[in-house]
């Protein structure tokens, strides 16, 4: 993906999304991916506690591990996106593997917790990161019909994981000492490399074999027609070595697409993410602990983590199949705004819940809702710049979700020391998500939906939110063969000819049958098809 070179193993054009075949493997590579990315953080607080009574440190100190794994999930989206326009998805995804892995490894035998900042925190952060962007872009490149669908299965991995790398890690810690859990979960995180191993770019051998009859085509357009066929073909060669020798110099290829700022819908996205993420991780942070201050037993104030992650698990699929319907798809980015709007009346409601029956009404909507917004975060991104500039857009997108991380979190547990009132915080939090939603809808609706209406011809295009992978692929094809265009040489393939040629044909046949009738010379393929045999074109090119 972002290659351009099919000789160099970079994706060239782009094709149109199987939907399936290959995608399926794709798409389970992406589930562990995002399962391991989004969960792995969270699971190693299970280790918190040791680390505290080896190293001589508060619960903050280790607490820094999980933010600076997050922080650099987040924060080396321009990275990975550079990376993966550089080098393709699959390199960055094993090279990203073998980090993450031995980032655990390294800090199984790590001797202060400076160490453990580096090895568990930087090093496994940053190769997680490697994996998590490129599996996306992986995923938006062979679906397009059931993309929706697509992104939910994928979502669904970091509920899966978290339910089952905490007690796992528990058991390691039981067995092994927080020591060789680590060196048992640098094991695991190998897998990783084993799903950058399945992300292989599409077949690229329908456009070459294009090309190739192109070519032959073209030989035979510049001879007379009552010439010699053979003497075509056989110059077939000749011209394309001509076509290499007269082609401009390449120029070199953006390792980071700074155009996207130019999409209205990128700009609106992005401000709607910002202020979503300031609220949106605060609750389920905070709910452990509010639960404890009203009086639940621990046990079972940490159940209610695991109910979020239950109900997470089927609203993921769910919502997924939800905006891959026909009639909700060119409207997913209100189905979008209405998951978020859900999700900050949900924290405001249950504000005020005071006992476990309320915190667990609580915690069934909130997994609902928060499950809304993971299936359907992505898919809105990838309808809005379109799979080909989805690489850079999603690197700059982590990047400022990363300052909206270090912000809302940290600044509700500040408020939460110097008020001493949960209740506030989730007020708070929740009138963030609000108003996250709205802004989303509303400019959604002001600012392009009126537009479209405006415009007198509408175009499908991927930016509106409406567009599909396919009709990309389609007009980066006849911008190639305009390109081509521009070496003198007339540009007609087998398959797009009838499509880049009719107009013209028409208008010209329109033109010389006031002038004698027959039919008019060129354009070979598309008049044949319009009921001109060779023999008819032979007589009147002899006349």
């Amino acid at each position: 993906m972002g290659r351009n070179d099919p000789e160099e193993g970079r994706l060239p054009a782009p094709v149109k999304p199987p939907d399936g075949g290959w995608g399926w493997i794709v798409l389970l590579g992406c589930f562990v991916i995002t399962g391991f990315s989004y969960a792995f953080p969270k699971a190693v607080s299970v280790y918190f506690k040791e680390l505290m009574k080896d190293f001589h440190v508060g619960y903050s100190d280790t607490a820094w591990i999980s933010s600076i794994m997050l922080a650099m999930l987040y924060g080396t989206g321009p990275v990975c996106s550079i990376m993966v326009n550089q080098f393709g998805c699959r390199p960055v995804m094993l090279i990203g593997g073998l980090l993450a892995s031995s980032g655990m490894i390294l800090a199984s035998f790590t001797t202060n917790i400076i160490e453990l900042y580096l090895t568990a925190g930087v090093l496994t952060g940053l190769g997680m990161a490697l994996n998590f962007q490129p599996s996306l872009i992986m995923l938006g490149t062979y679906f397009d019909k059931r993309r929706p669908l697509a992104n939910g299965l994928a979502a669904a991995g970091s509920p899966v994981f978290l339910s089952s790398l905490s007690p796992l890690g528990q058991v390691l810690l039981e067995k092994f000492g927080w020591r060789g859990g680590f060196l048992i979960m640098g094991g695991l995180l190998l897998n990783c490399c084993t799903c950058g191993a399945v992300m292989r770019p599409l077949d690229m051998g329908m456009k070459r074999k294009m090309e190739k009859a192109q070519d032959k085509y073209e030989a035979k357009e510049m001879l007379p027609i009552g010439g010699k066929s053979e003497e075509g073909i056989s110059s077939a060669d000749g011209t394309k070595k001509a076509k290499k020798a007269k082609k401009k110099p390449k120029k070199g290829k953006k390792l980071l697409d700074f155009s996207i700022f130019s999409n209205r819908g990128f700009i609106i996205y992005t401000i709607s993410k910002f202020i979503l993420v300031l609220g949106l991780f605060v609750p389920p942070i905070l709910l452990v602990n509010y639960a404890k201050d009203t009086g639940v037993p621990d046990t079972e104030a940490a159940f209610l983590l695991s109910i979020i992650g239950f109900i997470d698990i089927f609203a993921r699929p769910a919502c997924g199949m939800v905006a891959g319907l026909k009639w909700v798809r060119p409207h997913v980015a209100y189905l979008f705004s209405f998951s978020m709007l859900f999700n900050g009346l949900t924290d405001v409601c249950s504000a005020r819940a005071s006992n476990y029956t309320g915190l667990v009404i609580f915690c069934v909507f909130f997994g609902i809702s928060y499950g809304m917004v993971g299936a359907l975060q992505f898919e809105v991104l990838m309808a809005i710049v379109g799979s080909q500039k989805f690489s850079s857009a999603i690197g700059l997108v982590l990047l400022i979700e990363a300052f909206a991380v270090l912000i809302g979190p940290p600044s509700a547990g500040r408020l939460v020391d110097a008020l001493k009132n949960y209740e506030v915080i989730f007020y708070l939090a929740g009138s963030e998500v609000v108003l996250s939603a709205l802004f989303l809808a509303m400019a959604t609706y002001c600012c392009l939906n009126r537009g479209k209406k405006k415009e007198p011809p509408p175009e499908k295009n991927p930016s509106t939110g409406g567009g599909s992978d396919t009709e990309e692929a389609e007009s980066d094809v006849q911008e190639a063969e305009e390109h081509s265009s521009d070496n003198h040489q007339p540009v007609h393939s087998t398959d797009n000819a009838v499509v880049v040629a009719s107009e013209e044909a028409n208008h010209v046949a329109e033109e010389q049958s006031g002038e004698g009738g027959g039919c008019p010379e060129g354009d070979g393929e598309v008049l044949a098809r319009d009921g001109c045999n060779a023999d008819q074109m032979v007589e009147r090119d002899r006349f």
